[in-house]
């Protein structure tokens, strides 16, 4: 035999084709498609949604802390009467070298919560690679670096970066150290409230990090050095592929958009087992039915008056209502659908404002874009009312509107709710 025959042999040995015929490849194909798509169902996502949210209150009965949900991921583990609020620590913050301290996402909010209970849980998940989400490994500790600075002036041992050493390397920690200063200039150049802030805390803040794989202490921390924000990824780590997990996800509520078909953290938990023993072909329409009764109720309950000020508040848009509300000077929409002024009433369009932006990531983008068009609104309905009240609504009540309402806060409105001179802002200056 010759070299060139052997050579020949060599190719067709290592040629997948020559094992496998096409079309059986093909079929071998859409079956592994298959196979995961089944372990990535709803039915499966749910049930390890489930399965962690136990670890999870396990977590918080045996620190005997209140829990935290990192949105939006978060609140997916978290039962409604057991969530003491809410924060966003971005991933994107602790990746490698492009770390950060957003004065975007301040999470001050928080700080109640701690100095009230002496510490907080913070909870989030994670998906499959990865045993914590940087959320959690680095975007939340280089917070607590930076808010030690600026309530502990004087104590700069507070100051210390702690990460966890068993995901962040010593050249990573060492690298985000060298930013704290950077970060903690920001935060001082907007001019915070500083004696309040330090009247919540009465210890330097402190992370420690909780997964599935960690020992659990036997009973509540309890310091005199610090207050423990405790950061519990609420999935356990997944080595192999979902397949080999007898249909547990980790992170399965991650990227809800993408296979919920609209369920959300909230109504989850209101149809637990409901939605849990129904069949998956038929949860998209249970989903969908669940949903536009939640959606029903949402449309009726009362706004919210945005304290202190006296005259803007936050509410709902009814998606199936032609209607817009009749006991506002102005009404800010803020939804992707069109929403027709009553019939008759010819000064309708001259109250209503609508911000075209849609649900989630891409509707907060399109919500910035849009801003603009806010001031000259504003303007021209303080110009025929002196004390306009104002209505920001969008299909919850408490996402896009509240983004609107917090632009008109900062321009039109003093430190305690009085409003100020309004005239239009030329964003092009």
């Amino acid at each position: 035999m010759t070299a060139e025959d052997q050579a020949n042999i060599r190719t067709s040995v290592i040629s997948t084709n020559s094992l496998i015929f096409p079309e059986a490849s093909q079929n071998w194909s859409r079956t592994l498609s298959s196979l995961k798509r089944s372990t990535l169902s709803i039915t499966n996502r749910l049930a390890s949604i489930h399965e962690d949210s136990l670890f999870v209150q396990r977590v918080a009965d045996i620190y005997d802390l209140p829990l935290i949900a990192n949105e939006r991921c978060g609140s997916w583990y978290i039962p409604p009467g057991r969530k003491a609020g809410s924060v966003y620590f971005k991933s994107t913050d602790g990746h490698q070298g492009q770390w950060s301290f957003s004065t975007r996402r301040l999470n001050l909010q928080v700080l109640d919560v701690i100095g009230r209970n002496s510490g907080c849980i913070i909870v989030d998940s994670t998906r499959r690679g990865k045993s914590m989400p940087d959320a959690l490994s680095k975007t939340v500790p280089i917070w607590c670096a930076v808010i030690n600075r600026l309530a502990f002036p004087e104590y700069s041992a507070a100051w210390e970066l702690h990460t966890p050493s068993q995901v962040v390397g010593t050249s990573e920690h060492a690298q985000i150290e060298t930013r704290l200063d950077k970060f903690f200039m920001n935060i001082k150049a907007i001019e915070l409230d500083v004696s309040s802030l330090c009247s919540k805390l009465s210890n330097p803040l402190r992370p420690i990090w909780i997964t599935q794989d960690s020992s659990l202490p036997s009973s509540p921390l309890v310091s005199e050095d610090y207050l423990p924000v405790v950061c519990c990824t609420a999935s356990r780590r997944v080595p192999g592929a979902e397949a080999s997990e007898g249909g547990y996800i980790q992170g399965a509520s991650d990227d809800s958009e993408g296979w919920s078909h609209g369920l959300t953290a909230t109504v989850f938990w209101q149809h637990r087992q409901q939605l849990m023993s129904t069949a998956e072909d038929a949860l998209p329409s249970l989903i969908e039915t669940l949903m536009a009764t939640d959606n029903a109720m949402a449309s009726e309950k009362e706004v919210v008056l945005v304290k202190p000020t006296k005259q803007i508040y936050t509410g709902t848009v009814n998606t199936d209502s032609d209607v817009y509300p009749e006991d506002f000077d102005g009404v800010v929409l803020c939804c992707d659908h069109t929403v027709e002024s009553p019939i008759g009433d010819s000064n309708a369009a001259k109250k209503v404002l609508q911000l075209r932006c849609g649900a989630g990531k891409l509707g907060s983008r399109a919500l910035r874009a849009e801003l603009p068009r806010l001031s000259d609104f504003i303007h021209h309905v303080s110009q025929r009312i002196e004390a306009p009240r104002i209505l920001f609504a969008c299909p919850t009540g408490k996402d896009l509107s509240a983004g609107a309402a917090l632009a008109a806060l900062c321009l039109y409105f003093d430190d305690a709710g009085n409003p100020i001179h309004i005239a239009p802002v030329d964003y092009n200056g």
